[in-house]
């Protein structure tokens, strides 16, 4: 039997087949997750707007153009709920997360180049944090998600060139940001 596809999933979840959402999260479970991490910099946040992504999305899937890709509206509701949650927050954490650090390990590295590419990308993600939550949400989308331009614009509902100028300020204020912190070493 075939695979079916998204738009496939989605026909038969509003015509009742509730339990092929399940196939769906499944699918972008993952994506999800990492647009709310790295948006949000700990864990158990991003597993909690993960969860509240696909619920949000369950109870609006009767807006979902069928005819477009599922994957690029899904994050687009993830990043939009993560966004309204920043809002509310007044600073972001910047936890020290096993889980992360594991990513950095390989079977193969030595001892010292796993503490480097860690305490690297502990600067990064730091450095990530400390920007506004839309210019984080843009570097997540491009960076993170390999999404194009006319993809971050329709994911974050904004103009394109709002889109390519978000991140032309992003990266600037990324890369000062990283300049200060080499400079302060």
């Amino acid at each position: 039997m075939e695979t079916p596809t998204d738009r496939e999933l989605v026909l038969r979840i509003r015509q009742g087949e509730l339990e092929d959402y399940g196939e769906l999260v499944r699918r972008y479970q993952s994506s999800v997750f990492n647009v709310c991490y790295r948006l949000l910099g700990e864990r158990r946040d991003a597993e909690d707007m993960t969860q509240d992504t696909f619920i949000r999305a369950y109870q609006r899937l009767h807006t979902f153009d069928a005819s477009r890709p599922f994957g690029p509206w899904i994050r687009r509701v993830a990043a939009n709920l993560t966004l309204n949650h920043l809002k509310r927050k007044t600073t972001p954490q910047v936890p020290l997360d096993e889980e992360r650090d594991r990513q950095y390990q390989s079977p193969s590295a030595n001892p010292e180049t796993t503490y480097v590419r860690r305490e690297q990308a502990a600067i990064i993600r730091e450095a990530i944090l400390s920007l506004p939550p839309h210019y984080r949400a843009v570097i997540e989308l491009r960076h993170f998600q390999d999404m194009d331009y006319q993809q971050m614009a329709e994911t974050l509902n904004l103009p394109l060139n709002t889109v390519k100028s978000h991140l032309f300020r992003a990266r600037k204020l990324l890369a000062q940001a990283l300049s200060r912190e080499q400079g302060g070493k």
